[in-house]
């Protein structure tokens, strides 16, 4: 399951893979199915356009892309081991293996650069910003401690590599600018939002000490001020991305700002373990799920003008939430919908959860209480054999000018095509 700023949902099924567009709350649109492709476990949208990237369990090592719409396949590409994710941009189309990354050129699909003997990465982590002046991949630069490498993909040059964490990675996300990063180690006790190029640590949010999860998604708001993470729990939080006044005296006396003063001068002699702990922030909304233990996918969207929380779950459910961007709290479900699956399934399921017992949950006060190779050259149809176009480029030049992403884009920005 995949989401974009766009409002567009991607979701691979094992029939193949149908592509929803969200722009309500009470009607999911869906836009697109296609059932040729069985057990689809990759499907990436450019945007809102008619290119689709597509991988299936049946053939994992070759990747499809296709222009939905008219239904035809523009090209195929096979590489020397599994692929475990895929990312696109304006400019780049990125495949991860575990131990490679190819980057290419999404005008015309040629490969751009190889990068080699890459740590371990058998999630396929990774993440390509969606700005087109900031076109950034950042992915593991260890298998053993959450260091990122942050790599430009207009110029093909490393950027950086930011020590984020001291266990492996779990997570990371771009911010829509491609100015921020965030991320969340195996652990998934921290989260930490850095500055992009310069890898400056700007928040630290801790979701929790008690127990260890596996964070599964983290997403920025489209404005970069609001940042969600889920994971294996039953809960979902959502992070402010605030600075806090750096002088007491402009807040307003109260006990918590005494107590912040003590924290603050406590600091300065502590371990710096317990200072770093007091310093992250909690969550700034919440949402309790009607099931826990599966993977799932949330984003942060504004639909039909008020701000929403989107949480796609593997077993075919989205849930859509109010949140109260000024004091919080917990989240209010407004609605549900199915993305797969039948009716007669649905129901089934929806039975059986009603006669199993409820399930005592902690709080969300407990939950945060702090205790103690190269691609193997194919015969493309409109391609050559060194994978560009035969007939000028895919994507015409003026839609790669300098200037801001559009991304409800089906009539500015047209669908690749073969020429």
């Amino acid at each position: 399951i995949s989401y974009c700023f766009s409002r567009s949902l991607a979701v691979g099924t094992k029939t193949g893979y149908r592509l929803f567009s969200v722009t309500s709350v009470d009607k999911l649109d869906c836009i697109h199915e296609s059932i040729e492709t069985p057990d689809v476990y990759i499907v990436e949208r450019l945007f809102s356009s008619s290119l689709v990237v597509v991988v299936s369990q049946s053939m994992p090592r070759r990747m499809n892309v296709y222009h939905f719409k008219k239904g035809t396949e523009i090209c195929n590409y096979s590489y020397s081991n599994n692929i475990l994710a895929v990312r696109l941009n304006r400019q780049s189309l990125v495949v991860c293996l575990e131990e490679s990354i190819y980057i290419h050129n999404i005008k015309d699909m040629k490969l751009l650069k190889t990068l080699l003997n890459t740590p371990s990465n058998p999630s396929g982590l990774c993440a390509l910003s969606i700005s087109h002046s900031n076109s950034f991949l950042a992915y593991p630069g260890s298998d053993t401690i959450g260091e990122i490498i942050v790599y430009d993909a207009n110029n093909l040059s490393t950027m950086t590599m930011i020590p984020a964490h001291d266990s492996p990675l779990a997570a990371i996300t771009f911010s829509a600018s491609g100015t921020k990063l965030a991320s969340a180690s195996e652990r998934g006790t921290v989260i930490r939002v850095f500055s992009i190029p310069e890898g400056l640590r700007l928040f630290e949010f801790r979701r929790g000490m008690k127990r260890y999860v596996n964070i599964s998604s983290l997403s920025f708001s489209p404005d970069a001020q609001f940042l969600c993470a889920s994971s294996n729990t039953e809960t979902v939080h959502i992070f402010k991305l605030e600075q806090h006044s750096p002088s007491g005296e402009e807040q307003a006396p109260s006990w918590s700002t005494y107590v912040g003063k003590m924290f603050t001068a406590a600091s300065s002699y502590l371990p710096a373990q317990v200072s770093g702990m007091m310093s992250q922030d909690r969550a700034f909304a919440t949402v309790r799920l009607q099931m826990a233990g599966q993977k799932n996918v949330c984003a942060l969207a504004t639909i039909q003008k008020l701000p929403r929380l989107l949480v796609a779950s593997s077993d075919g459910q989205l849930f859509i939430y109010n949140i109260d961007p000024q004091d919080g709290g917990e989240c209010t479900l407004v609605q549900k919908h199915r993305l797969f699956g039948s009716d007669k399934e649905w129901e089934e399921t929806e039975k059986s959860k009603l006669m199993e017992p409820p399930q005592a949950c902690q709080s969300y006060a407990a939950t945060v209480a702090i205790p103690s190779s190269g691609p193997v050259t194919a015969t493309l149809t409109g391609y050559s054999e060194d994978g560009g176009a035969k007939k000028g480029e895919v994507i015409p030049e003026h839609e790669f000018a300098a200037g801001p992403v559009c991304l409800d884009d089906e009539t500015e920005f047209p669908p690749v095509s073969i020429r």
